[in-house]
């Protein structure tokens, strides 16, 4: 079993950062790939970024150039740094493990934290 807990979520302005952080309890941490997804209200979760057990990383088209994803195999932490927030961005976050990080498809994903909040307001 695996316990997964976010941080960092908050309320920004448009065009300012944050980190989100991912502490993840599991064995063999770094043999895992893993990934941040979002959900807005009303609407579907979809995956943001990932990254698999050898450093590979993808990104949602909407992300891409604002969000980086990385991990710290020695400390079994997961990283989400998102630059030039806009209110699009604005969803419940979750990390998740061990699933396919090409596809991002969150029901390949299986085992889940249970979200940080981010609102950026414009």
């Amino acid at each position: 079993q695996a316990q997964l807990v976010e941080s960092g979520g908050g309320s920004v302005q448009a065009g300012e950062s944050l980190r989100l952080s991912c502490a993840v309890t599991l064995s063999n941490f770094r043999t895992y790939g893993m990934g941040w997804f979002r959900q807005a209200p009303g609407k579907e979760r979809e995956g943001v970024a990932a990254m698999d057990r050898y450093g590979t990383t993808t990104y949602a088209e909407a992300v891409k150039g604002r969000f980086t994803i990385s991990r710290d195999n020695a400390k079994n932490l997961l990283y989400l740094q998102m630059n030039n927030l806009r209110p699009e961005d604005t969803a419940m976050y979750y990390c998740a493990v061990h699933g396919n990080c090409y596809t991002r498809q969150p029901e390949t994903f299986n085992y889940w934290g249970q979200g940080t909040q981010v609102t950026v307001s414009s």
